[in-house]
């Protein structure tokens, strides 16, 4: 691919680069749980020659076949041994019944808490009384989090030159996060809404003329048929406050969640005045009823039209979650819609364009949900992350060399990876850490195979990886369509 694209004015865009998962293990390319299965394979299968061989080795063959084939051989590109902990989990699961949740409409939650199955049930919410912004708190991972509604032209239609100014403005933002040292995520959640027909009924109203004529009466008709027949998109950014690292700021404003929202506003101040500089619009942080809302729709695609219509119901956060959820092995069952989520394993690897995306965000016809999760990591973390990485890598290929195994062309790679974000950080950048999630829903199993499938080709134009979470849906379909900062 090149490396640059000229522009009748001289310009270029300026292509990026992504760094590769790392698939480097603690000793020869295996990992922690390869190790253990190897080892009890090797003593097992030392122990029976040790011990008089001959009936003793027959004996304990199944365990060093068994540890054997769990190290080396991959089931969907994974060792066998890597999914003993999934499977484990999920038949732990089934036996307890938490695959299914049914709201208890007799039994009303605790106030302040939301209506969300799973471990999101613990989240709080507190509504801000200064900006009216509603907040959610999980208690457990000690996190506050505030959501914001962005608006933004068409990315693929500006000029290169505008592109580039708009890429810059935006690493500008992240590195705004990155030297706070108290922010865990950034959410960057677009997805996709059936169109209501709310935003064309306005303008016609607003600048229309209903002079009763033919052509007044034709465009009112087809403004009532187009609009609930499209789609539109929608973007909303979640900032979360890790209330550990800020401890001692949330004490001196007065601890508590109190404390924590006069923190988190400074943050909200910051990242908004970031965000005005990147040229990005937004309305006031989203209120308790506007994010009861998104919920409400994630869960319920077929109600969402009707809530925004109407914008006095649904907007109640403690009756926002679904009604029923039915989880299963490669997919979740909700009110409305069956959904699942792709994860993007790999980023591109070669130099691409900031519109690579572009493929699987502007697919038509298929309604999802893209998540972006950015992880930003202090500096002195990232430093000694960076450090720990490079000790790695070249312990491993002196290992290597000593038992005269080739060094491997995807570790090299990895390397230089690492000495890049090392290169950076020295530079003054931040280090953030990228996941991409894509949540698909559709009426029905059919209709949802259809849509992955089509996704999957989609972010294959994109240059991207992607792979079906199984065994994890449910935790998966918070993090990927909920804009709530969660990890999967």
């Amino acid at each position: 691919m090149s490396t640059e694209t000229s522009t009748e004015s001289g310009t270029a865009l300026v292509p990026a680069k992504f760094s590769r998962l790392t698939r480097r293990g603690i000793l020869l390319g295996l990992s922690a749980s390869q190790l253990v299965t190897l080892g009890i394979a090797g003593v097992s299968l030392v122990g029976s020659f040790y011990g008089g061989g001959g009936a003793l080795f027959l004996l304990t063959s199944p365990i060093w076949i068994l540890g054997a084939a769990m190290t080396w051989i991959p089931i969907s590109g994974r060792p066998a041994v890597e999914w003993v902990p999934i499977a484990g989990w999920w038949v732990w699961r089934a036996s307890m019944g938490q695959l299914i949740y049914r709201r208890r409409i007799v039994m009303p939650r605790p106030a302040g808490t939301l209506a969300l199955p799973g471990d999101a049930a613990r989240l709080r919410e507190y509504s801000d009384p200064e900006t009216g912004a509603g907040m959610i708190h999980d208690p457990t991972a000690a996190t506050l989090t505030v959501m914001i509604e962005l608006s933004h032209p068409a990315f693929v239609l500006l000029d290169p030159v505008e592109q580039n100014r708009r890429v810059e403005s935006w690493g500008r933002v992240l590195a705004t996060i990155c030297r706070s040292g108290r922010i865990s995520q950034l959410q960057v959640l677009e997805r996709t809404l059936p169109d209501s027909g709310q935003g064309l009924a306005e303008w016609w109203s607003a600048h229309g003329s209903d002079d009763g004529s033919w052509a007044a009466t034709t465009y009112a008709e087809l403004i009532d048929r187009a609009g609930p027949a499209g789609e539109r998109h929608a973007t909303t950014l979640s900032l979360s406050l890790d209330m550990k690292h800020a401890a001692r700021q949330i004490r001196t404003a007065g601890g508590g969640l109190r404390g924590a929202a006069n923190i988190l506003r400074q943050d909200m101040s910051t990242l908004a005045s970031a965000l005005r500089a990147a040229d990005l619009s937004f309305t006031d942080w989203l209120s308790t009823g506007q994010i009861a809302v998104i919920l409400r729709s994630a869960y319920d695609p077929a109600i969402a039209a009707t809530l925004e219509r109407h914008g006095e119901i649904g907007q109640d956060l403690a009756t926002a979650g679904p009604v029923a959820v039915t989880e299963r092995w490669g997919h979740l069952r909700t009110d409305s819609a069956f959904h699942a989520v792709l994860w993007i394993s790999e980023w591109p690897r070669a130099m691409v364009h900031p519109g690579f995306l572009s493929p699987v965000l502007l697919s038509t016809g298929i309604q999802r949900a893209f998540s972006l999760i950015c992880t930003p990591l202090r500096t002195d973390q990232a430093a000694r992350d960076i450090r720990k990485k490079k000790v790695e890598y070249i312990s491993d290929r002196t290992q290597r060399a000593r038992i005269g195994q080739i060094e491997d062309a995807g570790h090299s790679a990895e390397f230089q990876d690492v000495l890049q974000q090392e290169a950076d950080l020295t530079a003054g950048h931040g280090v953030v850490r990228y996941t991409g999630l894509i949540s698909v829903s559709a009426e029905t199993l059919d209709d949802l195979d259809r849509d992955l499938a089509a996704l999957e080709q989609a972010a294959i134009q994109a240059s991207c990886e992607t792979r079906r979470l199984v065994g994890q849906q449910a935790r998966a379909f918070t993090a990927a369509a909920l804009p709530l900062c969660r990890r999967v």
